[in-house]
């Protein structure tokens, strides 16, 4: 079989991986937790999982009803590590959804006009309107990570970022729009392991694009990114809920929990919703320090 760009994740895995983390994946099972640092030895039961999670797609259902009938409006901010597990948590939130009230945002590269205009101008376009809801499969904090780490972005063009996030976030939420920022956070080992299953599976290649590639030896560049970002903008007025995912069911419930505790809606059952699990969701300083 044919593997995407030329094997790079194999090369990489056996070339240039760090030792600790190859070893880490060779001598593990296939169910096994990789992240030491990580609460759980054990992954989630897929049956626990269907039970609880059924129960939280009816809440989900009726905060959309709420939010459609009601006009309110709901931004849910998706970030992570690459292959930390953003498009199946997306696709969890918005599995019975209604895409005319829950539409996934996932923009392109900027074209050449856009990538004239003032940073933030483009996603404004997306913003919900009255009874609406988006979800970010990633966002604005393009600019604070990614671009950084690759170089497509000046020192001085993210520091100013960073002057104006703020006051953007902030009018979002004074103009009443209810805004949630979610970071999927998954250790090094596992995120590799991640991309060996979606480089051999022709059904996940897809997922896989050169960014994924040239990022793989960046991990040190990445975590000094996020770092930065979050001390920057995790604010009283948008604050970041970071979800340790490296078991992709137990983010994916406490996920679906923190936008369902996010907003009264007629129909809430606070019971059903269930307590969210600190020991993989909280504020920033649930990330790990290396």
């Amino acid at each position: 079989m044919d593997l995407p760009f030329d094997g790079a994740i194999s090369r990489y895995f056996h070339e240039g991986a760090p030792k600790a983390v190859r070893k880490s994946i060779e001598s593990a099972g296939k169910d096994d937790i990789l992240t030491a640092g990580y609460p759980y030895r054990e992954r989630m039961a897929k049956k626990d999982y269907e039970a609880q999670n059924a129960a939280l797609q009816i809440q989900l259902v009726r905060l959309q009803a709420d939010v459609k009938a009601s006009g309110k409006r709901l931004i849910v901010v998706f970030e992570g590590r690459d292959a930390a597990g953003k498009g199946g948590t997306i696709g969890t939130v918005r599995e019975n959804l209604n895409p005319r009230v829950a539409n996934v945002v996932a923009l392109p590269k900027p074209t050449e006009r856009e990538a004239a205009q003032w940073y933030f101008q483009r996603y404004v376009d997306w913003l919900p309107a009255a009874g609406e809801i988006a979800l970010f499969d990633r966002s604005w904090y393009n600019r604070a990570m990614i671009e950084h780490v690759f170089g497509f972005c000046k020192p001085d063009q993210r520091a100013k970022f960073f002057r104006q996030l703020p006051d953007f976030e902030r009018m979002i939420v004074d103009e009443g729009i209810t805004l949630i920022k979610i970071w999927l956070e998954v250790g090094q080992a596992e995120q590799l392991r991640r991309f060996l299953d979606r480089e051999s599976d022709p059904l996940k290649q897809w997922k896989l694009s050169p960014i994924d590639i040239d990022g793989l030896p960046k991990w040190k560049d990445y975590t000094e990114a996020i770092d930065e970002t979050m001390k920057h903008s995790h604010y009283d007025h948008a604050p970041w809920t970071v979800i340790l995912s490296d078991d992709k069911l137990r983010a994916r419930i406490a996920t679906v929990q923190t936008i369902l505790h996010s907003l009264d809606y007629k129909g809430k059952d606070k019971t059903v919703i269930g307590k969210i699990d600190p020991a993989i969701c909280g504020g920033p300083k649930l990330r790990p320090k290396s």
